[in-house]
């Protein structure tokens, strides 16, 4: 898996310098320069000033810092207070479905019915037919003659 994340660092730097300074300056500095000193500098983006931000091609990476700077610097409280309650409850939705995916109690059931199934097909193959191969009266001296001799 390619780690994105300083060219995403280069994305961010990039379009920062299109937001309002007041703006800019709401984000903490240590933040920015982790972003310049961690980012690609050999990665060439450049924003296309002509779309908005959602039509730009950026990386999942920006985007994702870029809601985290959203978040944390930028949003009002009703925003802030509206977000975290979206991710509250998008995580209790994502611990459901995993809790009934990986329920203890549904494991072992589901083993046990595994383990009736693997049963069942037992049985019905313990309830075939099976073919008897009879050897021939002339095969089974030949047999015993290489047994015999180890052949």
């Amino acid at each position: 898996m390619e780690d994105n994340y300083p060219k995403a660092y280069k994305e961010v730097i990039e379009i920062l310098k299109y937001v309002p300074e007041e703006s800019v300056n709401k984000i903490p500095q240590t933040m920015l320069d982790t972003f310049k000193t961690k980012m690609d500098k050999e990665y060439n983006f450049i924003v296309d000033i002509n779309k908005t931000f959602e039509e730009q091609e950026l990386l999942e990476e920006t985007k994702a810092i870029f809601a985290n700077i959203f978040r944390d610097y930028w949003a009002t409280p009703y925003q802030k207070e509206r977000i975290e309650a979206k991710e509250k409850y998008d995580s209790q939705k994502a611990e459901e479905e995993k809790r009934e995916q990986y329920n203890p109690n549904d494991i072992f059931k589901r083993k046990q019915k595994d383990n009736e199934k693997d049963e069942n097909i037992q049985a019905v193959n313990n309830n075939l037919p099976i073919e008897v191969k009879k050897e021939k009266f002339y095969e089974k001296i030949v047999n015993f003659f290489k047994k015999l001799f180890h052949l």
